[in-house]
């Protein structure tokens, strides 16, 4: 039984009962694939040909293409991601991953296919947009290692971008805040007051329902996310949290109630009395048109969360209370991302050492 190359391609030819066979073993012809061949592949063909088994294929495992196995994939995944997660993973795979890589094996993906891939996505896309992409990659080609079906993770072999910060913390200034509130519709403007007072996730802003609003002891319970449609927990267990209504929002979420429709329980509803599917929609209807009209550098809806967590602390709010607001799982967190905002210019250090 030799081994021999076609066209790059790893085949066998051997005869069995006087007749000569050739097949290929869907492999690309390097070093690894030939070890495997030799000390994997052939013994398990020679062996079922002693024992007769060998009917018209040598049993090697049919590889399928990446949107067969990215299927599989996703089953396995299912029972353990937030549906959310798993609907995100799908967008992504559908938009970024689908049209390139979809037709092909994934035995025959290349790294420097994902390599000038990745260089054509970082040109519309940031490095942490590519870094989720290549995540989503990533878990199939080792679902695809797992069950033997390549010998390799080709995206491994390419190395990621380097992190540029276009997603780096840019909070809107005081007056900013006022500027956008006083411009956006009227009954949109509750959506963005929330964002700028209380540095709640867009998508805990869009699940928000009337009951969640408690007027009594000005909080907002957040209970969900939503997000594509897709109703879900908050990102972590800390997410779900008892947001103040701190008394610059009070005035927004009281006139938004003028709002309040029969046909729905959610604070934030279309012009057509329905529940907005994503944060998107809002983003481009309402969020967007906004800067078209006003001197401010655009920045995404996220920087609300920013704004609120710098404005806060800058200001000497306590950090315990900003975490809190926040979501975030400690305090740490917070003040890793927001340092730079702690100011305190006129407290005189080591003052307390100094005997009265």
């Amino acid at each position: 039984m030799k081994l021999i190359n076609r066209k790059g391609k790893l085949w066998i030819t051997f005869y069995h009962q006087s007749k000569r066979y050739r097949r290929s073993l869907s492999l690309d012809d390097t070093k690894v694939n030939r070890k495997l061949a030799e000390t994997k592949l052939i013994p398990e063909i020679v062996h079922k040909l002693n024992q007769d088994k060998f009917l018209e294929t040598t049993n090697v495992k049919k590889v399928p293409t990446v949107d067969e196995f990215m299927q599989i994939s996703f089953k396995i995944h299912e029972v353990y991601r937030r549906a959310l997660s798993q609907e995100n993973h799908k967008y992504i795979y559908e938009r970024h991953i689908k049209p390139k890589f979809g037709n092909k094996r994934i035995d025959e993906i290349k790294p420097s296919e994902i390599a000038t891939w990745q260089a054509k996505l970082l040109e519309t896309l940031s490095t942490k947009s590519l870094s989720m992409i290549r995540a989503v990659f990533n878990v199939m080609f080792n679902d695809a290692l797992a069950d033997e079906l390549i010998t390799r993770n080709p995206l491994k072999l390419v190395k990621k971008p380097k992190n540029i910060a276009v997603n780096e913390i840019k909070p809107f200034k005081q007056e900013e805040i006022f500027t956008i509130l006083e411009h956006v519709q009227e009954r949109m403007r509750a959506v963005f007051a929330i964002g700028f007072f209380t540095g709640m996730r867009t998508g805990e802003i869009l699940a928000l329902k009337w009951s969640d609003i408690d007027f009594e002891n000005n909080i907002i319970r957040v209970r969900r996310a939503k997000r594509h449609n897709i109703v879900s927990n908050p990102k972590t267990k800390s997410s779900i949290r008892d947001v103040d209504i701190i008394d610059i929002l009070l005035p927004y979420l009281q006139n938004h109630q003028k709002y309040k429709i029969d046909e729905s329980e959610y604070l934030f509803n279309s012009f057509y009395k329905k529940p907005f599917t994503d944060f998107a929609c809002i983003s481009k209807t309402y969020w967007r048109s906004i800067f078209d009209k006003l001197d401010i550098e655009y920045r995404n809806p996220y920087q609300m969360r920013h704004t609120f967590a710098s404005m806060m602390i800058s200001n000497g709010e306590d950090i315990l209370w900003v975490s809190k607001m926040l979501g975030h799982t400690t305090s740490a967190i917070t003040l890793t991302m927001y340092a730079r905002y702690v100011e305190n210019k006129d407290k005189k250090r080591g003052a307390f050492l100094i005997a009265s």
